[in-house]
Formats: C-alpha cells, sequence, structure tokens
C-alpha cells in the first residue's frame, strides 16, 4: 500500500491519509469544503460542492490520474433537498464520465459542513 499526500488538497484533520493506491485502485479519504490551507470554505452546497471536488481532483491528480479514471462516488449529504444543486456541480465537474455512485443523507458531518465525497479510482 502507498500512501497519497498532496499539498494541493487540506492535510487530513485526524489519523488518516488523503488516499491509499493498492495495486491499479486509488481509495481516496472522504473530501470536505475545506481548502488546501486548511480553512473552511462557508457557503451554500454549490460552493462547498466544487471546493470538494476541487478537493478530490488535487488528491487523485497527486495519484497520477484525473477524474475520468474515477469508477465510484459515494456523496454524503447534510440534506437531500440540496441534490439538484450538488448533482449539477458534481455533473458539470465530470462531464460525459458518468463514474457509479451512491448519494446518503447524513446527521451530521465533519465540521458541520454540507457534503462529503469520496471516491475509488482505476490507476
Amino acid at each position: 500500500m502507498k500512501v497519497i499526500q498532496t499539498p494541493n488538497a487540506p492535510a487530513a484533520i485526524g489519523p488518516y491519509s488523503q488516499a491509499m493506491q493498492i495495486g491499479d485502485l486509488l481509495f481516496t479519504s472522504g473530501q470536505i469544503p475545506l481548502r488546501a490551507d486548511g480553512t473552511l470554505l462557508e457557503g451554500d452546497i454549490t460552493a462547498q460542492t466544487t471546493q470538494v471536488l476541487a478537493n478530490l481532483k488535487a488528491v487523485i491528480e497527486a495519484a497520477g490520474a484525473s477524474l475520468d479514471r474515477v469508477v465510484k462516488t459515494t456523496v454524503f449529504m447534510k440534506n437531500l433537498d440540496d441534490f439538484v444543486a450538488m448533482n449539477k456541480v458534481y455533473g458539470d465537474t465530470f462531464g460525459s464520465h458518468t463514474p457509479a455512485r451512491s448519494t446518503v443523507q447524513v446527521a451530521k458531518l465533519p465540521r458541520d459542513v454540507l457534503v462529503e465525497i469520496e471516491a475509488i479510482v482505476s490507476l
């Protein structure tokens, strides 16, 4: 296993890695809307999803891959009423590439953010 770390995404805020590579697979930790300097991006679901996906992209690129290699994502949302706005940003980011995805509403996320996304990537 290989730990993937990049200064272009926020450092882990606990005892975990930004991502782990095993063979030709990359498993990212969930990304929340922290900037690379560790400050929280506050704002609506659109702003937060944009930051989360930028973080995810930075981690994936640190492993030598790109968003078009994402196989599966899991989206954790504080409120599924925000799904349409989140989905718009998500769709714009991934374009014609449509990885498998699960989306769930959760009671609370770290730092009380609105969205967290993790991914499995084929390298």
